[in-house]
């Protein structure tokens, strides 16, 4: 049986708990969590200006609340970008740049992983075969080289997040598999998986393995050190807390998740809850969200 530990990524904290000091102590004290996951929409890499204060004051909060950061990753904002896969060379280098720059961040924030959405091709590119291969190759070169820049600022390894999308790959088992082949050649760290256990909705995997999010944990487990958590009807990328009226109509059970990664044969595996709350819901109902979807959780992550 595997290690499993849980924490939480600050997706909820976005443009509600801006200052470090808030999502530290939420976490620490109201949610009694240590362990957490920086997203990256909390704070730009490319920013011009300083941002020295706010790394100092996030690993300052951290400290004095024994939470412990471990992860730097991808968030809404990074999704909605092709990133390295852009139809624009120089829009790709441009996000070759942005996760350079999101690396070094990781490294001044104290963390050992960066992970997260590597890039979405456009319809027209993702049609084209041999467009798609040379899409895919230079991709694959891409992250090999930001691997030797991880190995630079001292990460263990980069995360890979498989995606619901087939433009956005990898998006089927398979693909991931093909791609760990791959990447395993050329890389200076580790690259290794994150499922996202509410990413299982790709209308073109439908009738197949790729559908179903505890087979993709049983093939794919071993290589995914890093889980992100989140309730869903397998309809949509719903990123729903883990409340009663959630869960009732929900396909996401921790007992099923945790046996599906004991027979992956996975060793140590973190585990981040990722909610998406929307920015209408009210302040507090979006922490009693989150705190029914802590206890949940612990129940078999503890």
């Amino acid at each position: 049986m595997g290690h499993f530990e849980f924490g939480l990524n600050n997706s909820w904290a976005v443009k509600r708990f801006a200052e470090p000091e808030e999502w530290v102590e939420i976490a620490a004290t109201k949610m009694e969590v240590k362990m957490m996951q920086f997203s990256l929409d909390l704070l730009d890499p490319m920013l011009v200006s300083d941002t020295s204060e706010y790394v100092m004051r996030t690993r300052d909060a951290c400290r004095r609340y024994g939470v412990m950061l471990d992860s730097c990753f991808t968030g809404g904002i990074a999704y909605m970008s092709n990133l390295l896969l852009h139809p624009f060379p120089a829009m790709r280098r441009d996000a070759f740049s942005w996760y350079s720059k999101a690396i070094e961040l990781s490294r001044q924030l104290g963390t050992k992983s960066l992970g997260g959405h590597f890039g979405a091709m456009s319809v027209k590119d993702f049609s084209d075969q041999s467009r798609r291969d040379a899409l895919i190759s230079e991709l694959i070169e891409r992250v090999e080289s930001l691997s030797k820049t991880g190995l630079e600022m001292g990460l263990e390894r980069l995360l890979w997040e498989p995606m619901p999308v087939s433009r956005e790959p990898p998006s089927t088992i398979d693909e991931a598999q093909t791609l760990l082949k791959r990447l395993g050649k050329g890389v200076a760290i580790p690259v290794k998986l994150c499922i996202d256990v509410g990413h299982a909705c790709n209308p073109n995997s439908v009738n197949s393995p790729s559908y179903d999010t505890y087979e993709w944990l049983r093939r794919l487990g071993a290589d995914s050190p890093c889980v992100h958590l989140q309730q869903t009807d397998g309809k949509a990328d719903r990123h729903w807390p883990f409340t009663r009226e959630h869960n009732s109509v929900g396909l996401i059970e921790g007992k099923k998740v945790v046996s599906a990664l004991d027979a992956s044969g996975a060793g140590d595996v973190k585990f981040f809850l990722e909610t998406f709350p929307a920015f209408e819901q009210k302040d507090d109902d979006v922490l009693l969200d989150l705190r029914d979807s802590v206890r949940y959780w612990k129940e078999f992550l503890d």
